[in-house]
């Protein structure tokens, strides 16, 4: 079941040309400020697990500060030269907040 979850606040968000790391219920997310837009990607890229909130915004794609991979922060999907995509989540602006729109971990069982 997915929910929103705060990743940062307003005032802590990446200003619009910037990328940063923060977490979601355990799960490493890229916050990049495209043009003033907030977008949330997976932040471990495909090729090398290089973090992409330390990369960097061309146009409407983050790049992964390792090897330059690009990935469309609208889709996930990276340009050439092999196919890649990270996660895509919505995300919002709540008041002073910035959220992001993750599943929720199933609760494990203590027989699993």
């Amino acid at each position: 079941m997915a929910e929103w979850v705060k990743l940062c606040g307003a005032a802590e968000a990446p200003r619009a040309g910037e990328v940063m790391e923060t977490e979601a219920l355990g799960v490493a997310i890229c916050l990049a400020n495209v043009d003033g837009r907030l977008c949330a990607l997976g932040n471990v890229c495909p090729h090398r697990q290089g973090p992409l909130g330390g990369g960097w915004i061309e146009g409407e794609a983050v790049l992964c500060p390792w090897h330059a991979w690009a990935f469309d922060v609208t889709t996930g999907e990276a340009a050439a030269p092999e196919k890649g995509k990270v996660d895509v989540f919505p995300v919002r602006v709540e008041g002073e907040d910035v959220l992001v729109e993750i599943e929720k971990p199933e609760p494990r069982g203590l027989l699993e």
